[in-house]
């Protein structure tokens, strides 16, 4: 355990913003992880746990409290046969990427298709990460979170974990649970799950529903996100973001009827039709690279909020203000941030 004061959280996050942390922790070992939590909840101190810092925005103000920074590692491999497949368990604080990496070099189906993704495993089932048609709740066996709540370390299984589109159960109430470990249960092969994103299927040469060698999936996937600046790049401020800065909305048949004609339009399940936020805010009149100031919108593609390298937590947000403000004016759909906002709101 490492401790520091007054610490910058923009050296912390991927979009390079939000003031100092009054404390920061960062923890690599469970049992520390569950009393520093434990400790902070009894004397009602703020505290935030980060991961990686890929989805969230802080505040300029920074945090007034313990900030702990997750940095448990660890991967176990409880089972691998072609009977139940693979069952690994993996620490939150290890890296998203690097552990689908091993997957596909292991021959663990069902995680390729989410590679590029930053972050790290435990903000996996927070967000449901999701991307060219995989998201972790297809592959989730259990969650094993600490419960701040019933002060006590609890195991999920998939039913009880709340899934939704880029939503869980943690992720409606962020002040519950502390994520320790996740297990995936992966099916064992050289070839990918059914391929069921249209573009992925097109750069693979391959029918919706086929499948195709992992490490092209893997490659083909990371090759995608490139080409829309979602893969950090130290030197390209394009990915100087959180990814989607917004979540694509899910409409009512009724409000989907009063999109225009062109706009996309999914199935989503229950009577209700997803559409595209990308679209709707370029045919809003914010098109790529849109913006004057430090923060602007990506130059590769819309949904992404950027720092082109001085900008401030209150320009980005002014910008994704602008942006939501501009979609609802033109098409009356409010968009919704994916990213949590720390200390402040659109």
């Amino acid at each position: 355990m490492h401790e520091r004061a007054d610490v910058s959280l923009a050296e912390l996050t991927t979009l390079r913003l939000g003031g100092p942390a009054k404390r920061l922790v960062e923890v690599d070992d469970v049992d520390a992880l569950v009393e520093l939590v434990r400790a902070g909840d009894a004397s009602a101190e703020p505290l935030l746990v980060l991961g990686g810092g890929s989805n969230v925005v802080v505040a300029d103000e920074g945090f007034p409290g313990t900030v702990v920074r997750l940095c448990t590692r660890g991967v176990r491999v409880e089972s691998a046969d072609t009977c139940g497949g693979a069952v690994v368990r993996i620490a939150a604080g290890e890296e998203w990427d690097g552990f689908v990496r091993r997957a596909v070099a292991e021959g663990w189906v069902g995680v390729e298709a989410l590679s590029g993704i930053p972050g790290l495993v435990g903000a996996a089932p927070i967000q449901n990460i999701g991307a060219y048609g995989q998201e972790i709740a297809h592959t989730l066996a259990q969650v094993r979170v600490w419960d701040r709540v019933d002060a006590a370390v609890r195991t999920l299984a998939l039913a009880d974990c709340g899934f939704g589109y880029r939503t869980s159960r943690f992720k409606r109430a962020p002040e519950r649970y502390v994520v320790l470990e996740v297990m995936l249960q992966l099916r064992l092969g050289d070839q990918s799950a059914p391929v069921e994103y249209a573009e992925l299927a097109r750069t693979l040469g391959v029918q919706l529903g086929e499948r195709a060698p992992l490490a092209d999936v893997r490659e083909a996937v990371l090759g995608l996100r490139r080409g829309k600046g979602m893969v950090l790049d130290e030197s390209d401020h394009d990915t100087w973001s959180a990814g989607s800065f917004f979540t694509n909305p899910v409409l009512s048949e009724e409000a989907a009827t009063r999109l225009p004609a062109l706009a996309p339009r999914w199935p989503a399940g229950d009577g209700l039709v997803k559409t595209s936020a990308a679209w709707l805010i370029e045919h809003a009149g914010f098109g790529k690279g849109y913006g004057t100031g430090p923060a602007r919108l990506s130059s590769k593609h819309t949904l992404a909020l950027t720092n082109t390298g001085t900008a401030a937590a209150s320009d980005l947000l002014a910008l994704a203000r602008e942006v939501r403000d501009g979609v609802r004016a033109r098409f009356g759909v409010d968009l919704v941030n994916e990213p949590v906002l720390v200390g402040c709101t659109l």
